[in-house]
């Protein structure tokens, strides 16, 4: 998955749209996934890079991922796939 290019990312959490407009607020760690996805990361890495610097199981952590990552799909923040 590739964030769309048209998105923006602030230091303090606030996440920009230039193609629609619209604007986000994230938390640190939404922040943090966020920033992951637009450099490219894979989820196996941020799942790794999640759980070595938070205390949260694998489980949790997925749960909270995925639902994290339809939020962004629902908000159309993904560049569109050629599939």
């Amino acid at each position: 998955m590739e964030l769309r290019k048209s998105v923006a990312i602030s230091d303090n959490g606030f996440v920009f749209d230039a193609s629609t407009g619209e604007s986000y607020s994230l938390n640190p760690v939404g922040l943090e996934i966020l920033r992951y996805l637009k450099n490219g990361m894979s989820e196996d890495d941020i799942k790794r890079k999640i759980l070595e610097k938070y205390d949260v199981d694998e489980s949790t952590f997925e749960l909270s991922y995925f639902d994290f990552v339809r939020t962004l799909q629902h908000f159309d923040l993904f560049e569109k796939s050629n599939q």
